[in-house]
């Protein structure tokens, strides 16, 4: 069965982007929350953000809130921070792992379909 998991990753401090909380929603004629969580220290969630019971084809969205673990870093890069909630809308369409990796810096994200 397919489930889906995500890692925030903090490159510009070399570290695991730990205490970032998320949610997760199923898009259709409504939009479905499915999860909500917060990194641990190894910047993941304890737990798939989709289970392999909630599994489902079709486009997802994980909001990251990047604004409030920016603000609370020892070395802020601008009060406000530059990035707020990070948006990612993907299209899931096969029965398999799916992991979305969030890499993170204070002015600037990016992401990939990882394994």
């Amino acid at each position: 069965m397919g489930y889906l998991t995500t890692h925030v990753l903090d490159t510009a401090a070399g570290k695991p982007g730990d205490g970032i909380s998320l949610q997760l929603f199923r898009l259709g004629d409504d939009r479905e929350q499915i999860f909500a969580g917060v990194t641990n220290a190894d910047g993941r969630t304890d737990t798939p953000i989709l289970s392999e019971e909630d599994f489902a084809p079709g486009t997802y969205e994980i909001i990251f809130n990047v604004g409030d673990y920016f603000a609370a870093s020892v070395i802020p890069a601008s009060t406000p921070p530059f990035l707020g909630d990070v948006v990612l809308r993907f299209t899931i369409s096969q029965d398999q792992h799916y992991h979305v990796p969030l890499l993170i810096s204070p002015w600037s994200y990016s992401t990939y379909r990882g394994s």
